[in-house]
């Protein structure tokens, strides 16, 4: 929505209006400020609201318009508009007072920490010592996690040393004067979460694995938390310092979208089938490891039809086709690369014959695409979705109207020009008159937004500006004459209904994930995949971003992407899994008995029990042998073979090689595959037997 229309005067009176009544905290400006002559300042977006009001009758509303249309529109007034100098806070925390040089800062509200970023934090001895905040490899260096990390790094063995109903009863938040205290500190995730059902916790990790989980949500929430600290183990004088600033507009805005789609998703935990569903969802990247034959890949697909259907089946091959696009799968190898997975340059054949080569994204890349237009759109209003499907129509209609290399265009400086072709990101042109360059490919999504933006563009300057370029490129004049075509083409039918977005979940599944060289096929998306780093805050520019439309579009894993790994223990093809990649998964393994429900697939309880028989029986005997141990152990997906062999003819042709291998070089390599044989059940005679016992027999 553009700004709207009214006249100098009405902003005037919106500057009276807010000289009378002030304005509400979360109107305050960020990053612009308008300046008076007399020096007063005041909020552009607000005084536009106001004067919209003013003028119109509207509701005293910023939705509809950013803060650089704002900011243009008044100075376009002939009003001073200056970038607003940002303050930083300091909030001091003892055991008898909070403080901080924010003068808007309360205690009785402090939900207002919604709208301020932590810069830094120490804990101040009343000696004068200062002990900073300790960070974690990987953390982000400052979140609203960031206080009461330091309060625990600091008073970690005290806390730990309380007891259980000490740690329940523990204050952590309360909101203003009349809310009730927020109490607990848990022991683990699912204990916090039997007395809070909500994503709002800090997860504090200490000595080898134990855990102390609070509610945490904004970066005041657990001043109380803080206090009480200090009054039971801190000494008279200790303090602690945060740091902090206001967010602006973007910060704002992203935040709240991130937060409201992770509760989303999250909410939707309780009805899946697998158990293992609900723990990919907690925690975005899963590696299942394990011996061979355990079902890995086979569990990975279930747990995508878990998720995808919300629980209503776990059979891959029962999902639709559309929902199937919300899963993809790949199998790593060594020769897999950041080209096959990421982008990378790929040979193609010209219109003119000659060979050339162009960008193309790889398959996480493309899968990545998907989820992240699903989860942008899911945030936008009915209104903005109508405003863009009728965009898309109309461009579809324009395009399809044209006869392609025939209808002639004009840019703004006269030269003429025609669409030869149309794909999904680039409109082919043909430039006769130009003899320096005859033919350009523009870019689809720039005369898309321009569109959408519902601006209107009287010149080439405008374009400039909207995309925020110091200097326009050729491709302007050329995005503007179809602007112009397809605005002067648009058809006046009848209004398109359409609904919100439904949020989805998006299952990437790496088969063999240890079999690939993890930092050749990931690249700078080693940052991007951490469950910390997800959505706008992992923003990275990846390796030929150069290359791209927009070099300065960044890409980002948005938080309705989720990733499976499956690799097997034994795999020697890589010689250790990178170990920036362990701490980004969480790895579960899985033993060789502990998918026997598989072997229902048999659909025959006798074949299903003498399987089940047999291989616990065997796996006891490798787990025998002194050089083998659980990860050689033989997984319930081999005996699904018997569906077409009986069990002489999977033993033969498919675990005795398998276990020769395991055992090669060993000492009585003959006499472990005796016992495996025996052990297994299979009793058949070799050749060799055979003309043995006809000998003896003589």
């Amino acid at each position: 929505m553009a700004i709207p229309k009214f006249k100098k005067e009405y902003v005037m009176d919106a500057l009276k209006y807010i000289d009378e009544n002030g304005v509400p905290f979360h109107n305050q400006s960020t990053k612009y400020e308008l300046v008076t002559d007399d020096g007063k300042r005041y909020p552009p977006k607000y005084v536009v609201a106001v004067a919209d009001y003013l003028a119109n009758g509207t509701n005293i509303s910023t939705d509809g318009f950013n803060a650089v249309e704002a900011k243009s529109f008044l100075e376009g007034q002939g009003f001073t508009i200056e970038t607003k100098q940002q303050e930083k806070f300091e909030l001091s925390i003892t055991a008898e007072s909070v403080v901080s040089t924010d003068e808007r800062f309360t205690m009785d509200n402090i939900s207002l920490g919604d709208n301020y970023k932590p810069l830094d934090v120490s804990f101040k001895k009343a000696t004068g010592e200062v002990i900073k905040r300790a960070y974690s490899k990987g953390e982000r260096r400052n979140s609203n996690q960031t206080l009461p990390r330091i309060a625990c790094q600091v008073f970690e063995k005290q806390i730990a040393s309380l007891s259980v109903e000490d740690k329940e009863s523990f204050p952590v938040c309360k909101y203003n004067p009349d809310s009730e205290m927020i109490c607990g500190i848990f022991a683990s995730v699912d204990e916090y979460k039997k007395h809070r059902k909500t994503i709002e916790y800090m997860t504090y990790g200490y000595d080898n694995g134990r855990q102390f989980v609070i509610y945490c949500w904004n970066i005041f929430s657990t001043i109380s938390f803080v206090q009480e600290c200090l009054k039971r183990f801190g000494e008279p004088g200790d303090q602690f310092v945060l740091t902090y600033r206001e967010k602006d507009e973007k910060e704002t805005v992203v935040e709240e979208a991130e937060a409201a789609a992770q509760e989303e998703l999250v909410q939707q935990f309780k009805g899946y089938r697998n158990p293992f569903s609900s723990m990919l969802i907690e925690s975005k990247n899963l590696i299942f490891r394990g011996a061979p034959g355990t079902g890995k890949s086979y569990l990975a697909k279930e747990i995508a039809a878990d998720i995808i259907s919300n629980g209503y089946f776990d059979d891959y091959t029962l999902l639709t086709d559309e929902q199937k696009r919300q899963v993809e799968f790949v199998q790593f190898h060594p020769s897999y690369d950041y080209s096959d997975f990421v982008e990378g340059l790929r040979p193609r054949v010209n219109d003119d014959g000659t060979m050339g080569f162009e960008l193309q994204d790889g398959i996480f890349k493309k899968f990545v695409t998907r989820a992240r237009k699903n989860y942008e759109d899911s945030q936008k209003s009915k209104e903005t979705v109508e405003k863009e499907l009728s965009v898309q129509e109309a461009m579809a209609e324009f395009f399809a109207s044209l006869e392609l290399g025939v209808d002639s265009f004009k840019t703004i400086n006269g030269n003429e020009f025609t669409i030869v072709s149309v794909d999904d990101s680039h409109i082919n042109i043909s430039i006769p008159g130009n003899a320096t360059v005859n033919k350009l490919a523009l870019n689809l999504d720039e005369v898309r937004r321009m569109l959408e933006s519902g601006l209107r563009f009287e010149k080439i300057k405008d374009i400039t500006s909207f995309f925020g370029k110091s200097f326009a490129t050729q491709a302007y004049s050329y995005d503007f004459a179809i602007y112009k075509a397809i605005k002067a083409r648009k058809a006046t039918g009848s209004k398109i209904h359409a609904k919100q977005t439904e949020l989805k979940k998006f299952i990437f599944i790496i088969d063999e994930i240890n079999r690939g060289e993890i930092s050749k096929i990931f690249g700078e998306l080693f940052f991007a995949i951490d469950p910390g780093y997800r959505g706008r805050s992992g923003e990275i520019s990846t390796q030929y971003s150069n290359l791209h439309p927009n070099p300065d579009e960044k890409f980002y894993i948005p938080e309705n992407v989720y990733i499976i790994g499956t690799m097997n223990d034994i795999d020697r093809s890589v010689d250790s899994f990178d170990f920036a990649m362990h701490r980004r998964f969480r790895f579960v393994e899985l033993r060789a008995d502990e998918r026997l429900e598989m072997l229902a697939l048999l659909e025959n309880e006798e074949l299903e029990a003498e399987a089940i028989r047999r291989m616990a029986a065997l796996n006891k005997e490798i787990a025998a042998v002194e050089d083998l141990n659980e990860n050689y152990q033989i997984g319930a997906s081999y005996f699904l073979k018997l569906k077409t062999l009986d069990f002489d003819q999977l033993w033969t042709d498919y675990l005795q090689p398998l276990l020769q291998e395991y055992i090669q070089g060993m000492y009585d390599e003959e006499g472990i595959m005796k016992r495996f044989a025996k052990a297994y059940g299979y009793q058949r005679q070799s050749r060799g037997d055979v003309h043995e016992a006809t000998q003896d027999q003589g």
